[in-house]
This record gives structure tokens, C-alpha cells and sequence, in this order.
């Protein structure tokens, strides 16, 4: 019992490790994307980075103090609506963050590594990109930058308000609101294209490499089908005995899960072996298990 307990421990103790490794990553990509192609293009996002971004070109309060103060602020407002968990992992987090972007933006202040207007609207995609990928690796590691997860909680327990329609409404008030310091629509477009370009690379991050896909097959060589699935493509078959309403016969139906890339090689395989077979092909986010991601 000693020896499962300890495993358990151990096992905990790398997956905590690994979580942190890839948190500071993660806030690391979103720090630069921030500090090196956003603040110096005097764009607005949403959330409380947008936030912070707003109070620096308006008054000149260092991002990564306002990002930190805004943040605790809202914890401590917000700290009946959150678990325990969340509110530790948000601290980390947040802190992590207001640590990072302090240290990076005087240092892209004084060694620029763009020109700010040569190309707009590639640097807030650039920003963007590495923004996403950051949230991206910072979520599906079990972390929290706070901002608009913390506002949001408050608008589900007063409001009833779902997950996307808040953050929808806390990003655009807050990227509308540039328009009160800039008095320009361009700003706004260029704040809801890093919004665009963030929220796409950072669901990219999180479910492209689960991207699974399920194959239905119903074909009379079903028998072969499983077979040189389980020996060339190695994958588990699963055979459902059904019937054809309109027929009245019975079916052999095989259920197959496999990774995107191998998705290709599988279609040859059916095509091979019984060209009329019918396949039904469906995307999933993620397939947990054996042979699959790990149930976290």
C-alpha cells in the first residue's frame, strides 16, 4: 500500500514540475508577444492586460504593476466565486506574469526588435500568435493568468451569463473602449484581429496535438478491415453488431480511433481492402486512454 502511495506521489511530483516548466513557458510567450509587439504598436486586446495596456499609454502606469494590482483586486472581489485551487493557480500565475512583463518591456523599450508602424498589422498578428500559444500552454497545464476568468466568474454567479458570451462582452467593452484615448476605429479593428488571432492559436495549442479522429465502417470485409487495422496501423477496433433498417439486414459496424495523421493511411488501408465500404469520418478535441492523452 506504502509503495502505490508513493508511486502516486512521485508521479504527482513530475506532473506538477512538468505543469510549472511549461506555466513559465507559456507566460514567458505571452510576456514577449505583449511587451515586444503590442505595447509598442499602442494596441488594445481584451482582458486585464488590455486593461493595463490602456492605463499605460493614458497615464504611463508600468503594465506589469497594473496587470498585478488589477488582478488581486479582482481575486479579493471575486473570492467567494472561486475555489481555493484557482484562486493559488491565479496567484501564481499573475504573479508570474506582472513579474515577467515588468522585467521584458524596458528592455524592448531600449532594444526594439520592431519598428512600430512599419508593419502594423503583422506585429499584432506576431503578438497575437505568441499571446495564444502562451494561454494555450498555460491552460492545458492546469494554469491561470486571472483577468477575464475572474470577471467572468463574478458575471456567472449574479448574471447567469455563459462562459463565451462574458468573455465576448468583457473584450469587446474593453477594446471599444480605446476608442475614448485614440479616437480611431483602427485601433479597435487591430485589437479584435490580436483578440482573432490569440483566441485561434490558443485552441490550436490545446486541442491540435489531441486532435483525434473516429472512424465508423460498415463493409461485408470487416473481418480483413480489423484485422490489418490492429496489425499495419495498430489501433484498436471496436466491432458492433447492428441492422439495416431499410434492409432488414444485419451489419457488422467497426468503431476505430486514431490520430490525425495516421487518419490518411487508414483511409488507403479501407480503400484497399473493400472500395465500396461506407466510412463515416468525425474530428474529435480529445480521446482520453489508453493509447491516447492521459486523463488529467
Amino acid at each position: 500500500m506504502n509503495k502505490i502511495t508513493d508511486i502516486i506521489n512521485q508521479r504527482k511530483k513530475k506532473q506538477g514540475v512538468k505543469d510549472m516548466f511549461f506555466l513559465v513557458m507559456g507566460i514567458l510567450s505571452y510576456s514577449i508577444g505583449f511587451t515586444a509587439f503590442v505595447l509598442p504598436e499602442q494596441v488594445v486586446m481584451g482582458g486585464v492586460s488590455g486593461i493595463s495596456a490602456l492605463l499605460f499609454y493614458a497615464f504611463g502606469f508600468p503594465p506589469g504593476v497594473s496587470i498585478w494590482v488589477l488582478n488581486v483586486t479582482l481575486l479579493l472581489i471575486a473570492l467567494r466565486a472561486l475555489s481555493r485551487q484557482f484562486t493559488v493557480r491565479t496567484i501564481i500565475g499573475v504573479t508570474l506574469l506582472s513579474a515577467m512583463v515588468g522585467a521584458l518591456q524596458p528592455v524592448f523599450q531600449q532594444f526594439p526588435i520592431i519598428t512600430p508602424g512599419e508593419d502594423k498589422f503583422m506585429h499584432v498578428l506576431i503578438g497575437g500568435a505568441l499571446g495564444g500559444a502562451g494561454l494555450g500552454l498555460v491552460f492545458s497545464h492546469n494554469g491561470s493568468t486571472g483577468g477575464t476568468d475572474i470577471i467572468i466568474a463574478l458575471l456567472n454567479k449574479h448574471f447567469s451569463m455563459s462562459f463565451g458570451r462574458a468573455m465576448q462582452f468583457i473584450d469587446i467593452t474593453i477594446i471599444s473602449s480605446s476608442y475614448l484615448l485614440f479616437h480611431s476605429m483602427e485601433t479597435i479593428v487591430y485589437g479584435v484581429a490580436f483578440t482573432l488571432a490569440a483566441s485561434f492559436v490558443c485552441d490550436y495549442v490545446i486541442n491540435g496535438t489531441r486532435q483525434t479522429v473516429q472512424f465508423i465502417i460498415i463493409s461485408k470485409e470487416y473481418g480483413k478491415i480489423a484485422d490489418m487495422v490492429n496489425t499495419r496501423v495498430h489501433r484498436g477496433v471496436t466491432l458492433i453488431e447492428g441492422k439495416g433498417w431499410y434492409s432488414k439486414r444485419e451489419v457488422d459496424i467497426l468503431i476505430v480511433m486514431c490520430r490525425k495523421y495516421e487518419s490518411q493511411g487508414l483511409m488507403g488501408l479501407i480503400k484497399s481492402i473493400d472500395p465500396h465500404a461506407l466510412v463515416s469520418q468525425t474530428f474529435c478535441h480529445g480521446v482520453f486512454g489508453e493509447g491516447f492523452d492521459k486523463i488529467k
